[in-house]
């Protein structure tokens, strides 16, 4: 019986890690403000895309930056 109980401990302790091992997203902010804004924060997230408002916008953070750049917005000082 308690071989068992150990096995089962074991099995349980194995799902655990495996589960727990899933790799997290990575979630990077900037600030950009504009003459026509007030300031706020664009986040990349994880998948690459931009967030603004904590809503992904389905635009790769690179190509939402640069068009808030050429738009007359700074971003990150």
């Amino acid at each position: 019986m308690a071989v068992k109980k150990i096995g089962f401990l074991v099995f349980v302790l194995v799902v655990i890690t495996i589960t727990s091992c899933k790799k997290d997203e990575e979630i990077s902010c900037t600030t950009c403000s504009s003459p026509q804004t007030p300031a706020f924060e664009v986040c990349e997230l994880g998948n690459g895309n931009a967030a603004v408002n904590g809503q992904n916008t389905g635009t790769p953070y690179n190509v939402y930056i640069e068009g808030l750049v050429e738009a007359g917005a700074q971003c990150g000082q």
